[in-house]
């Protein structure tokens, strides 16, 4: 039976995705290697062929008991699998959330009130990942993102209440909404002009907020800094 799967897709820088697909490349490597390996060794001159489709078929299964265990990279996919689940462990992450409230998890792009991490095209992310996690893996994940969100989102919708979503936001939620940038400029200039003090504490709430991309993110960084991942 097919493992359901969540697909996720997340902006990357070119470097990332070259780091990401070269990781893969070794490993395809590495694994063709070893198969090349075991047949030199089992599969003998003359060997019936029943035999050695016997051999052949039980080299497929070590091929996949190794992936699962994490000595094979696998597809890139897994890789990235791998990755997700060591990072949620770094960060003392990996364990069971509540569902959150129904329609939560459905809004597309960043939480409210937050710029993007990076801008998209020279000088940020110029290119883009789609990858599938396990689906019990990438709910926790979606999940993980908002929890750990949360208090900071509300935070900072408290403070765009009172001084307003500041021009990056606005010029986000107008393009989202199809209003001309020109309004949205002119509706966030209406707004209080917030002191340094508040724009810094808008700053640290920002800082606080994660999201499914910066998750990705920084298990790709883990799949291209790291020699080897560790297996669950």
């Amino acid at each position: 039976m097919a493992m359901v799967r969540m697909k996720f897709h997340v902006a990357l820088t070119e470097d990332a995705l070259k780091g990401l697909n070269a990781r893969r490349k070794a490993e395809r490597d590495r694994e063709e290697d070893w198969i090349a390996e075991r047949r030199r060794e089992l599969l003998a001159p003359g060997m019936p062929r029943r035999a050695a489709a016997a051999v052949r078929r039980d080299i497929r299964a070590q091929v996949t008991r190794k992936r699962r265990t994490g000595e094979f990279g696998g597809t890139r996919d897994d890789i990235v699998t791998l990755a997700v689940r060591e990072e949620l462990r770094a960060r003392g992450l990996d364990r069971k959330w509540p569902k959150p409230p129904e329609g939560e998890l459905e809004g597309p792009g960043r939480p409210w009130g937050t710029p993007p991490s990076a801008p998209m095209g020279a000088g940020g992310y110029t290119h883009r990942l789609s990858t599938n996690l396990p689906y019990t893996l990438g709910e926790t994940v979606r999940r993980t993102a908002y929890w750990t969100s949360k208090a900071a989102v509300e935070a900072l919708q408290e403070w765009a209440d009172r001084w307003g979503d500041g021009v990056d936001v606005a010029l986000r939620e107008a393009e989202r909404g199809g209003v001309p940038a020109e309004l949205a400029l002119a509706a966030a200039a209406g707004k209080l002009s917030a002191p340094q003090s508040a724009l810094e504490i808008r700053d640290r709430l920002r800082a606080q907020v994660l999201t499914t991309g910066d998750l990705l993110r920084a298990a790709v960084d883990r799949v291209i800094s790291d020699g080897q991942l560790e297996a669950p």
